[in-house]
């Protein structure tokens, strides 16, 4: 732990150290939640051992074990009602820049429904969230960003874990090698890839699979990494990330910045919606509004910062309220762009309903993007077509993903050629390396990801409201054994949000971070916190509110 970080938990810790040593309630039966293994068995032994170690400072763990759907909605919507839960950021190119990492994930406002579901609040971390994404200057927004991670080590709004080794595979006897793209932080499963991949004879299908169902097809609302798979090759966004991390025109040709709230972009000629329609500047104009509406809470951190969009002839021109140095990244390469004639019947229509858009799925989901929609078959299987008239059209002439539950039969469907691509594989990925090092056709690729994964705290209820109780916790589990352990050495332990693959952003002090179950309990002890037989205890008359 650097300076800063032990500096405020030693400040912390000492403002309590006066508390007498009395015992309060027992603290209740604490729940935290995990996908099942079958689909997910780095989680689930994550969090078998997580608990384990937990039990270790006299708390009663269960582990309570859901499909991702429920677990989503549960957590999503439900805020109140929860206490920790298994969780995951995948590697989204726009997630290159720390912002959407750093303010979204975190700061107060967009604890009741965006992003930062935990519902971590501190005036101290709003500001610096705020303030590294106003500075232009790299030099010094990186000092920033170094600041917020320290922050967030003092605070533990989340225990980190690690961020995996994304390790995929593909058969190279039906696509040709030279054509999968390693996207920085991302790996070989990216947009890229599925738009460049080229088959090299009679199967002309990219067909891979996901362990977890493909909850909404919604350009408005993203309920996890498998629904991004889609909504990426679907819909086109304004810039996209490129393979080396940075963000490239896309359905905008070009842009230039006027000053330093000014963008102008002009669109690409001739672009068409799935249904024939054409691509407008007026589109993207309602798009980003459609973001920054109340019906679209998921997206309104990224939209926020906008003034206002003009319109003139092929440019579309953005005025932000302040500068905003990620805008480019996480802004212009995030938004989709959605067709005025389908939305805004539906956006209009939902103002007068209690429900928002994220809970809208159309029939035929239609977009721009280098795919289009064909059909999708619910807990089995989605089919996109290539779109031949986009200006980066595919090389393959189907992406068809595969719901299959368990690693095992994944491999075995690679294999057999039931499968041409592991797009995602949740079990041990020696074995996926294994299996393509004693198979001539297949190829596997590992990559640090920019995504992680972790437990989130519910920061709203005790004892998770306690910044001493949630250090406690995090200083109990050892990340290099969860590294090893659950994820068969194919991860980088990791305390902070910002991944080691972003190798400007990642501040490496705070990976200082001492553990083990006797610091732990002193840091219980230094709180207040105590031992009644071998039961933990709220410190002083704290009174356990939330039942047994």
């Amino acid at each position: 732990m650097n300076y800063i970080a032990r500096a405020s938990l030693a400040a912390f810790l000492a403002s309590t150290a006066a508390l007498p040593a009395v015992a309060g309630d027992q603290i209740r039966e604490i729940v935290i939640f995990s996908r099942p293994q079958a689909g997910q068995q780095a989680e689930f032994q994550s969090v078998q051992l997580i608990a384990q170690e937990w039990r270790k400072l006299g708390l009663d763990v269960k582990v309570e074990v859901m499909p991702w759907e429920q677990m989503s909605n549960v957590v999503w919507y439900e805020r109140d009602n929860w206490d920790t839960t298994a969780w995951q950021m995948v590697g989204r190119p726009e997630r290159s820049d720390p912002d959407e990492l750093l303010f979204n994930l975190f700061n107060s406002t967009t604890a009741d429904t965006g992003y930062n579901f935990v519902g971590f609040k501190s005036p101290e971390y709003d500001s610096i969230s705020e303030a590294q994404r106003r500075e232009v200057d790299q030099d010094k927004r990186k000092e920033m960003v170094f600041e917020a991670q320290e922050i967030l080590s003092a605070n533990q709004p989340y225990m980190m874990l690690v961020h995996p080794k994304s390790t995929f595979a593909f058969n190279k006897a039906v696509f040709d090698p030279a054509t999968v793209v390693n996207q920085s932080g991302i790996g070989i499963k990216n947009a890229w890839t599925f738009m460049d991949i080229t088959p090299l004879g009679d199967q002309k299908d990219i067909v891979l699979n996901s362990s977890d169902n493909v909850k909404s097809i919604n350009p408005l609302y993203i309920s996890g990494g498998v629904d991004s798979w889609v909504t990426e090759l679907v819909y086109d966004r304004l810039l996209r990330v490129g393979p080396d991390g940075l963000p490239q025109p896309w359905a905008a040709e070009s842009y230039e910045w006027l000053d330093d709230t000014t963008i102008a972009l002009t669109l690409r000629p001739d672009m068409m919606w799935h249904d024939g329609e054409p691509v407008t500047a007026e589109d993207v104009k309602f798009s980003y509004e459609a973001a920054a509406s109340e019906e679209a809470p998921m997206y309104q951190p990224f939209a926020k910062n906008i003034e206002s969009v003009d319109v003139e002839g092929d440019v579309v021109t953005f005025h932000l309220k302040t500068p905003l140095a990620s805008f480019l990244t996480s802004t212009l390469a995030k938004v989709n762009i959605i067709p005025e004639h389908v939305w805004g019947p539906i956006l209009e229509d939902l103002k007068a309903k209690p429900e928002n858009a994220e809970s809208y799925q159309e029939e035929t989901p239609i977009g721009s993007g280098p795919y289009k929609f064909s059909s999708w078959t619910k807990n089995e299987e989605i089919v996109l077509e290539a779109n031949t008239g986009h200006f980066h059209a595919p090389k393959a002439d189907r992406w068809i993903l595969r719901i299959v539950p368990n690693a095992e039969a994944a491999l075995g469907m690679l294999k057999s050629g039931e499968l041409n691509f592991i797009g995602e594989f949740p079990g041990d990925p020696q074995v996926l390396v294994d299996a393509a090092a004693e198979n001539p056709d297949l190829e596997a690729v590992s990559t640090v990801d920019i995504g992680f994964r972790y437990i989130g705290f519910n920061n709203r209820r005790p004892p998770f409201d306690d910044p001493a109780f949630r250090m406690a916790l995090s200083q109990a589990v050892n990340r290099q054994l969860i590294a090893k352990a659950a994820y068969r050495g194919y991860a980088v332990p990791s305390n902070s949000v910002v991944s080691p693959a972003l190798e400007f952003w990642h501040d490496p002090s705070v990976e200082d971070f001492a553990t083990g179950t006797d610091l732990a309990k002193q840091t219980l002890e230094d709180a207040g916190y105590t031992l009644e037989g071998s039961k933990l205890h709220y410190p002083g008359d704290i009174k356990e509110t939330l039942g047994n």
